[in-house]
């Protein structure tokens, strides 16, 4: 619509979006001036009979000429596109409000009268607007409240229609109907003046108090609260607010309409009273009287001055802030990105609104100050109708970001809020908007923003890197997001998807640098999921790796992907640390990067380093069970198999289904010499990961210690059989050769493994199974062009 002409508006940028329509700033070219076109949803107005009766209802609105009412101007068609001309106001919504928490009671009583004063001026005029809320009050520089989209919801019903099965974080971001709808809308019943009265008090309790009269997180709880429960007093939540503004915001809220204000007049006038000075009381006083009086007054104030003056320079125990008015600032150290809920009707856009999840997290991640739960662990709440402060515990954070993604065509709209844990109180929210290609922005902006609110430090190298996107070709930022959506499932299918797409991501912008670094991670996973050759994809993974740094050196994910392949492939344990380390310092909460490294430690021998890079892990992805795997095969190397194996059980009570638990169990008993337990859980790992040849050459072994040497044959005869059809780490049947005692054919075996460069011989060094082969001199100059240190 930029640059095209509607009538004789001729349209300048696109100033807003939601499901009333499309708005514009444009301009009048008949009478030189800047309106507010807003372009109404295809297909709202069916024919020429809806047509008229729309422009009928316009005609009455353009009547509201009210000092709080947003004025209508003109309604027209062109070429199909239904259009409202409106007037063009400055400032911000209520909801969007750069403040957080309560108003104080003197602006509440000001904006709360202009809200009665546009609402009675309208209900006077028959209209009633039956979508108030916090995002159709805009408040202008000078403070003027201006009531936006009267009359819009009954005109556009078939678009606004709240639909009480709704999440409350979809129906306040599609609508915003819900929870500020009364019970007689939810009963289905027709609104009146009275229905607005009840949505004005819960923007009056919501100013008053910092959060909404009923703001239960299942929509049909919510529904239930506004018909049957009564809200809290506003003076529990805020102790300083006059007893008299509660009673207003009360009687506004009443469940039975005849038992509200009866218009909003009456209401105007309560809320001008209380704003009024109070009378002054006149009281005859002896002139001793009055020195006394005097003599106190003077007093005091001395006391109150020293006092003020004192703790306004050690704002001790924040006294100062509580004399002045000002709450602290809460303590927020943790915090959880839950996933962003997509609105764009469109399953197949969950993909984009996962991408942005984590995009978030990412650039939080890059806080030091702040411990930032990881994707891993919040995607567990994906769906979840869990209330927020239950999650917040769950995930031991102080606070948590939840929010909604929109993409419409070539712009895309988050709207975010950020919740204090213990108190489930809203602290901040706001609603972006902007072009695909300015999408990166976007995320900065909001991690700055955040970042801002909850006063954490930022480091200079922190800002710069939030303040530096670039902007990026949508349509390549889209194939990389496809690419990780596929990439996460893991299966075959999925992985051959990801590199179909990161390849389409790369082809539609070569600069892109995440686009490589999503192949990296695609071909480096390949031994791990696939039976490919470490030869074949390693190379690959890391060549994409540095192309990534080379377009961006600050990409923590890229100097983490180079790590594991200089790690796995090139056993550049000096070189793949640094990078890690970089990485790291790069994006302190990376999870996935102390995952591989604590690995790399592990393989090094330096147990103790691993276990504290896993144990941030553990902090990190609070829900995940990999650390936990992880920290028992440290134990494991460790020679502390009792350890390893009470951490294997409480990990397969979580999950009685884990192959991984059941196959580190097997070693541990292995090491026990508890040979029937520990090939009794080698077979159930392999019935639940059939395809696993770690976990069959894993049984192979135990065969071969236990004494089974015909079991044990039988397993290298089927990795040897495989071989020929794909590709087979020599080093499984390394250690199959090894538990039979037959040192030679084990060494030989390895050899195979150190040439093809086979994934797991990284941790030749420390795997127990082996134990019988070091002191052999060809295993020590092995270890030794592997380059492990002495």
């Amino acid at each position: 619509m930029l640059g095209q002409t509607l009538g004789h508006y001729r349209v300048l940028e696109q100033i807003g979006a939601g499901g009333m329509g499309v708005v514009y700033r444009a301009h009048d070219e008949r009478l030189d001036r800047d309106v507010a076109l807003k372009v109404l949803p295809p297909g709202i107005l069916t024919d020429e009979a809806a047509r008229k009766r729309f422009r009928k209802e316009a005609l009455t609105l353009s009547k509201l000429n009210h000092p709080n009412v947003e004025t209508v101007h003109d309604f027209d068609n062109q070429d199909g596109v239904d259009f409202l001309v409106m007037e063009l106001i400055p400032g911000v919504t209520l909801d969007q409000k750069p403040v957080s928490g309560a108003m104080p009671e003197k602006d509440v009583l000001r904006l709360g009268q202009q809200l009665a004063e546009g609402l009675a001026a309208a209900h006077e005029q028959g209209v009633v607007h039956r979508d108030l809320k916090p995002g159709n009050l805009r408040v202008t520089p000078d403070g003027r409240l201006k009531i936006l989209d009267f009359g819009l919801a009954k005109l556009l019903q078939p678009v606004t229609h709240a639909d009480v099965t709704q999440s409350v974080s979809e129906t306040q971001s599609v609508t915003g109907t819900l929870p500020y709808m009364a019970p007689e809308q939810l009963r289905g019943e027709a609104a009146d003046a009275r229905s607005d009265i009840w949505a004005a008090g819960a923007v009056l309790y919501e100013m008053a108090t910092g959060r909404r009269p009923f703001d239960a997180k299942v929509s049909t709880a919510l529904a239930g609260d506004i018909q049957h429960t009564p809200p809290p007093s506003p003076r529990q939540l805020k102790l300083e607010l006059s007893p008299k503004l509660e009673d207003i915001i009360l009687k506004c809220l009443e469940k039975d309409p005849d038992n509200r204000y009866q218009s909003a007049r009456e209401l105007a006038v309560d809320l001008r009273r209380l704003a009024a000075p109070a009378a002054t009381a006149v009281v005859a006083v002896g002139v001793a009287s009055k020195k006394r009086w005097k003599s106190f007054v003077a007093a005091s104030a001395a006391v109150l001055l020293v006092l003020i003056a004192t703790v306004s320079i050690a704002n001790l125990g924040g006294v100062r802030d509580r004399l002045l008015g000002k709450t602290a600032a809460p303590q927020i150290k943790s915090i959880a990105v839950l996933p962003l809920a997509n609105l764009s009707g469109d399953p197949e856009q969950e993909y984009f609104a996962d991408g942005m999840t984590e995009a978030l997290i990412t650039d939080l991640a890059q806080i030091s100050a702040l411990r930032v739960i990881s994707r891993t662990s919040v995607m567990e709440y994906k769906g979840a109708k869990k209330p927020l402060p239950e999650i917040a515990r769950e995930l031991n954070v102080d606070a948590v970001v939840e929010g909604s993604v929109q993409r419409s065509g070539g712009r895309v709209r988050i709207s975010a809020q950020l919740i204090e844990a213990r108190s489930d109180r809203h602290l901040w929210a706001r609603s972006y908007e902007r072009q695909l290609s300015d999408v990166l922005t976007l995320q900065d902006e909001l991690a700055r923003s955040i970042a801002d609110e909850i006063r954490v430090k930022l480091t200079p190298q922190e800002q710069t890197r939030l303040a530096t996107a670039r902007p990026v070709n949508p349509d390549a930022h889209e194939a990389y997001l496809l690419g990780r959506f596929h990439l996460e499932k893991g299966d075959p299918a999925g992985l051959e998807k990801a590199l179909a797409y990161f390849q389409q991501a790369v082809q539609k912008d070569a600069q892109y640098a995440p686009a490589y670094t999503g192949l990296a991670d695609y071909y480096a996973i390949l031994p791990f999921y696939t039976r490919s050759s470490p030869s074949e994809v390693f190379p690959k993974a890391q060549a994409a790796a540095l192309r990534a740094l080379e377009m961006d050196s600050n990409l923590a994910e890229a100097h983490a992907s180079l790590a594991y392949t200089l790690a796995y492939y090139d056993w550049d344990w000096a070189g793949a640390e640094r990078e890690f380390q970089r990485a790291l310092a790069l994006s302190p909460n990376y999870s996935a990067a102390h995952e591989r490294y604590s690995r790399l430690l592990g393989m090094l021998g330096r147990l103790d380093e691993a276990r504290a890079q896993m144990q941030r892990v553990q902090e990190l992805e609070p829900l995940s069970l990999s650390p936990a795997g992880n920290l028992a095969m440290l134990a494991y190397f460790a020679g502390q198999n009792d350890v390893a194996i009470v951490q294997l059980q409480k990990l397969l009570e979580m999950d009685p289904k884990s192959p991984t638990g059941y196959w580190g169990l097997g070693l541990a008993y292995e090491q026990k010499a508890q040979y029937e337990q520990a090939i009794a859980a080698f077979e159930k790992a392999q019935s639940l990961a059939p395809g696993s040849l770690n976990i069959k050459a894993s049984l192979g072994h135990a065969y071969a210690v236990q004494g089974n040497v015909g079991k044990a044959e039988k397993i290298i005869a089927e990795l040897k059989d495989q071989s020929k059809q794909k590709y087979v780490s020599s080093y499984q049947l390394a250690l199959v050769f090894a538990g039979l005692g037959q040192k030679k054919d084990a060494l030989d075996w390895l050899e195979r493994a150190y040439n093809e460069r086979s994934t797991p011989v990284a941790y030749a060094r420390m795997d127990p199974r082996l134990a019988s082969l070091r002191s052999d001199a060809r295993f020590q100059d092995l270890l030794r062009r592997m380059n492990f240190p002495p």
